[in-house]
């Protein structure tokens, strides 16, 4: 087991240096990303956010990584911004007032077709929501609420306004974008945004023997999936096709494809390695 301490360039110094705002712990094949500021409920301030920022990039290019388990630390899962420290929580952009880009994050939608779980332990408010929004899977303990409070204080939601009705139906969406307020882990799940609620105790087991599910599958042929499952979102239907048989012969030339037909004649486990 490798863990990680992830604090961008010792950022974040009136916290003890001990405790750095993002922790990456990668065991086996499995990493978990936790927001690490229980202090201020994971509220995201710039440490915060440029730790995020280098642990899911970590985890997208690390070949031997293959399903990512995020959560928090403490009560909360994530509270948001900062609102006392939240300089650089959206982090930091390029270029001119007009053409700067605004996908710079897991929660603005970087590109990553990975597994991806939230485990989500506590209150989800904001931009802790937005990155649930990204998982594939979002397991919640029974203690969990979630909510985008800023349309209360006069702030909209951007990323969430897209995210959202594209996850769950229109008026589920639009209790969470307009009404701001909190919604407990039955009505998430009953919404849609959540595929299970489990014994708070629980949540981080629960969350790992999905991982364990989920990697004995083929690393790459779970990335084409889910791949092909996003981009096709947005294609006719003959592109759709074409592009997911296209995507198939790629992923038939592989490794681990040879793999899984030369495990299944001699009826036995696969033994994957990502190639």
């Amino acid at each position: 087991m490798i863990v990680l301490r992830l604090n961008h360039y010792g950022a974040d110094m009136s916290e003890a240096a001990e405790e750095p705002a993002v922790l990456y712990e990668k065991n086996g094949h499995v990493v978990t990303i936790t927001y690490n500021r229980p202090h201020r409920l994971n509220a995201l301030n710039g440490a915060m956010r440029d730790g995020l920022n280098d642990a899911w990039l970590k985890f997208r290019d690390d070949e031997e990584a293959w399903v990512a388990i995020m959560t928090g630390a403490g009560k909360a899962f994530c509270a948001g911004a900062d609102l006392r420290d939240g300089k650089g929580a959206t982090g930091t952009f390029a270029g001119t007032f007009w053409e700067k880009p605004t996908i710079n994050s897991f929660e603005s939608g970087l590109e990553l077709f990975k597994p991806v779980i939230a485990a989500v332990n506590g209150p989800c408010v904001g931009y802790g929501l937005t990155g649930v929004s990204f998982a594939d899977f979002v397991i919640a303990s029974d203690r969990a609420t979630f909510s985008y409070p800023e349309v209360r204080i006069g702030i909209p939601t951007i990323v969430g306004s897209i995210r959202l009705p594209r996850r769950l139906a229109w008026a589920d969406a639009m209790e969470l974008l307009l009404i701001g307020e909190p919604v407990d882990a039955e009505r998430a799940k009953e919404m849609g945004l959540v595929w299970k609620v489990v014994d708070h105790d629980t949540l981080i087991d629960e969350a790992n023997i999905l991982a364990a599910r989920l990697v004995a599958s083929a690393p790459l042929a779970s990335r084409v999936v889910k791949e092909v499952a996003t981009r096709t979102a947005d294609m006719g239907w003959i592109e759709a096709v074409r592009f997911g048989e296209t995507m198939r012969l790629v992923a038939g030339q592989t490794d681990d494809a040879t793999e899984g037909r030369q495990s299944f004649a001699e009826k036995r486990t696969p033994e994957w390695k990502g190639r």
